[in-house]
């Protein structure tokens, strides 16, 4: 353990309480409880708020990160969709695909053109894809407050943080974390935590400090990985951030978090002792739920890795503009960063 991980203990107030984090990364269920109250982010942006961390990226912040363009390069974030084609006539076969295609017209019938309807599920472990605040729950309650007895219907959809709350889009500094850099690997084997202190080692590696408002994108080689090692249950093994990182991104004031799944390492270190099912992924959740900071999962860092790298350069203009739902959970994004 470096000098640095043996000194990390940070004393969070919640009222008259405090809360010791442990160096040894330890987290348990009475931990991520006395978080949820003392590394809330609920009404500070008032009791009606339902844009989160989003507020963060103030006009100065706006136009900071648009000062950052210098080459025009533009750089896709989003694993390309190849959707499966369901027949045009008849029934569909059954399939769980992310995105399903169904031409509606085009040659011979319609020589001039063509259109088609597309079936998309906003969510999973493959798509890329925005999650709206509303996305998750803490004892069934969404970011600030909101009761999902009243504002999370099934016949109606999300009413209160939905992802029309991010209808003027993001555009901001975004960040690349690139952990297999930085760790000299090509990708990092699942089940990897990245603690706080990995964090900063990037930061002195990459010479960019994160900062209240930006975007950071959290690299784990995800997808390489799968390239060379063949598909696995990403759900169940992943490469991510540890819970022992959430008083850090609250302190960073990060206004979004994206990653290559669903940004919590799986399964939980033997340092994480945590039972309750709404920390099933425990940083992805606390960001949805307790921190309002809207995420951005599967993403596909790879390129971006290459030009950040070619460049020297680890922060960009980070652009993305969610299509406005009224009352999605979340929708898929193409995220773009701009050097």
């Amino acid at each position: 353990m470096t000098p640095l991980s043996k000194t990390i203990l940070a004393l969070l107030m919640m009222g008259a309480a405090t809360v010791a984090i442990a160096a040894d990364h330890s987290v348990t269920q009475a931990t991520m409880d006395q978080w949820k109250k003392s590394q809330s982010n609920w009404g500070r942006w008032g009791p009606d708020d339902e844009k989160g961390t989003l507020n963060l990226i103030t006009p100065a912040v706006r136009k900071k990160a648009a000062a950052l363009v210098k080459q025009g390069i533009a750089v896709s974030m989003e694993r390309e969709i190849v959707p499966v084609l369901l027949p045009p006539d008849g029934d569909a076969p059954p399939t769980r695909a992310p995105v399903q295609q169904k031409m509606l017209s085009g040659p011979p019938k319609r020589p001039s053109g063509s259109t088609d309807q597309l079936n998309i599920a906003a969510h999973g472990y493959n798509l890329t894809h925005f999650d709206a605040l509303g996305h998750h729950l803490f004892d069934g309650k969404m970011y600030n407050g909101f009761a999902a007895s009243e504002h999370l219907l099934m016949d109606k959809g999300l009413t209160r943080g939905s992802i029309a709350a991010v209808a003027d889009g993001v555009f901001t500094r975004g960040v690349l974390v690139d952990m297999p850099l930085l760790k000299g690997v090509p990708y990092l084997e699942p089940g990897t935590p990245i603690y706080a202190e990995d964090l900063e080692a990037w930061e002195k590696f990459s010479g960019v400090r994160i900062e209240p408002g930006d975007a950071v994108f959290i690299r784990t080689g995800r997808w390489e990985r799968e390239a060379d090692k063949g598909p696995w249950d990403i759900a169940k093994s992943a490469a991510g951030l540890d819970a022992s990182v959430i008083p850090w991104l609250k302190k960073r004031d990060i206004a979004l978090l994206g990653s290559e799944s669903a940004l919590s390492v799986v399964p939980f270190p033997e340092t994480t002792k945590i039972d309750n099912p709404d920390d099933y992924l425990p940083v992805h959740n606390f960001a949805l739920v307790a921190l309002g900071m809207p995420l951005i999962d599967n993403a596909d860092l790879g390129p971006l890795s290459k030009e950040a790298a070619r460049l020297k350069r680890y922060s960009f203009l980070f652009t993305a503009a969610p299509i406005r739902v009224k009352t999605g959970t979340g929708v898929p994004v193409n995220p773009i960063a701009t050097f």
